[in-house]
């Protein structure tokens, strides 16, 4: 009898999150527990963590020293690996706020062992809104005191010289932060970029601004004088220049926000129609329900649901599949389901069209309802929803189940609308994982668990992927980077992915082809 040439033999791959075989702890519900290595927990919690936020199972500052822990390790451990990471974590991870945090602790850890080079690019490159010089100032004077290394700030002067300009300066400089743009010139000492012969006069005037200086504004800065030629204007006159030269509001680098301000009234079509050519992708995401309340003409809302679905406008976007079901769930009109379905499957592009037969099996459980923020109302088990859902819809053969204490199959159609499939989901308590497995796993050719991985000890501590056979692959999708996972990862068709992108989904063919999987900047 041959004892390994056989039709389910399938070349041995690894994926890069690696876990211990043997589990040394316990989930946050009494399960048998499996460690990560250190990159791999932190690239776990890295990509699910908005950092200064409260999870079902842990608290903000557990969590957050937890991070900062791992952090440390590694930078100074690995400080290359460290430098790419955190360079794909904000730009394919969009984890803006983790990515910020961790270059600075990283480059903290470094500096206090002597470690010198690389340290400066690896705060300019994290910081990719003109927002962010002031936060990364504000976080490291609020846990390193005053004093700001040279690294850190000429990486911050060289984020200054690549994002501050007019327009981003009407936006942001305002009186609620802490650091403004005149504190972050004071204290970084930018020089003015070869490029931007205009930008020593920007810099001046933000000096002017945080100092209270009634200097005018330079020639050179063109958007700004006719942004203080409107706010001069009496408010009785303001609403004239919508209906005689709505031109004038773009030219001042006017936002939807700044706008409602300025009129002193009601945001009503008028002045949406007004703002919209000129908001941007995120903006008109989050105002849908805005626009409906208004009474936005089809016209315009036509136009608007046409940027939503435009491929190029998504990927440019980089918003997180979640954002499209918040939006939703939150507009009251139907006009724009079509478009945010179809953005939806733009922003899910790396889910793989599956083989096959494939078992997916979502938790919704009770801390998978957690919020992802406190800014959002959506939480974990809408985000596993939407991943299983586009998972299914795709695939050759799929059976979708969600589970909790108990589980039950998700139905739904090939030809179905993901944001429609996920309406169908609830919520099912505990986190019985191991028995969801067991009960609907039929010889099935993979598995995908969408989880946060704290499974529950049930009565005989069961280890979820130990329900499948060892030839086939269990994937499972973590989404909340907590310490201890439900299984093992890394060999042997045991792997584990994280995050709240579709960017590891494309593992899975590639470890399918029986090719290694690397981490995802690699």
């Amino acid at each position: 009898m041959s004892k390994f040439n056989r039709s389910t033999t399938r070349p041995a791959a690894s994926s890069p999150i690696t876990s211990e075989a043997v589990p040394s702890g316990r989930t946050h519900e009494g399960a048998p527990g499996y460690a990560r290595d250190t990159k791999s927990e932190l690239f776990l919690l890295a990509v699910a963590n908005m950092v200064g936020e409260d999870t079902f199972y842990e608290g903000k500052n557990e969590r957050d020293a937890r991070f900062r822990a791992l952090v440390h390790k590694v930078a100074v451990d690995d400080g290359e690996w460290m430098a790419a990471f955190l360079t794909w974590l904000r730009g394919t991870g969009n984890m803006r706020t983790a990515s910020v945090v961790g270059a600075l602790e990283a480059v903290a850890a470094r500096l206090a062992e002597g470690l010198a080079g690389g340290n400066r690019q690896m705060v300019a490159a994290v910081l990719q809104r003109a927002d962010e010089p002031g936060e990364a100032l504000a976080y490291w004077t609020s846990q390193y005191g005053r004093a700001v290394p040279k690294p850190v700030k000429r990486g911050i002067a060289d984020a200054v010289q690549r994002l501050y300009t007019e327009r981003n300066l009407a936006k942001y400089d305002t009186d609620s932060k802490g650091y403004r743009f005149g504190d972050v010139v004071d204290l970084v000492h930018p020089a003015p970029a070869a490029d931007k012969p205009w930008q020593g006069d920007l810099f001046a005037h933000a000096l002017d601004r945080r100092h209270g200086r009634d200097k005018p504004i330079p020639e050179s800065l063109s958007m700004l004088r006719r942004r203080a030629e409107l706010l001069a204007l009496p408010v009785a006159e303001r609403r004239t220049v919508l209906d005689e030269a709505p031109e004038r509001l773009a030219a001042a680098g006017m936002t939807w926000e700044a706008l409602a301000g300025w009129l002193q009234g009601p945001m009503d079509a008028q002045a949406w129609t007004t703002m919209i050519p000129s908001m941007g992708y995120m903006a008109c995401l989050r105002n849908l329900r805005n626009f409906d309340e208004a009474g936005v003409p089809d016209d315009v809302a036509a136009r608007v649901a046409a940027k939503l679905a435009d491929p190029d406008e998504v990927a440019r976007s980089r918003q997180f599949p979640f954002r499209f079901l918040a939006a939703y769930k939150h507009a009251p009109s139907l006009r724009w389901a079509h478009a945010l379905e179809q953005a939806l499957g733009h922003s899910l592009a790396n889910v793989p069209a599956l083989t096959g037969r494939t078992l997916i099996l979502v938790d919704r459980s009770g801390s998978m309802f957690d919020g992802i923020s406190a800014r959002t109302k959506l939480n974990r088990a809408d985000s596993a929803a939407v991943f299983g859902a586009a998972l299914a819809v795709r695939a050759a053969g799929a059976d979708l189940v969600e589970f909790g204490t108990h589980s039950k199959p998700v139905p739904f159609r090939r030809s179905e609308s993901v944001l429609r499939i996920v309406e169908r989901f609830g919520s099912l308590g505990g986190t019985n994982t191991a028995v969801a497995v067991r009960r609907h796993y039929r010889g099935h050719d993979r598995v995908v668990i969408v989880t946060d991985e704290q499974a529950w000890a049930g009565y005989r501590g069961e280890e979820p992927t130990r329900q499948v056979p060892p030839h086939v692959p269990v994937y499972t999708w973590n989404l909340a980077g907590y310490r201890f996972g439900h299984g093992p990862s890394g060999t042997q068709n045991r792997h584990t992915f994280g995050g709240l992108t579709d960017a590891a989904f494309q593992m899975i063919p590639l470890i399918e082809a029986g090719r290694n999987a690397t981490w995802p900047w690699q």
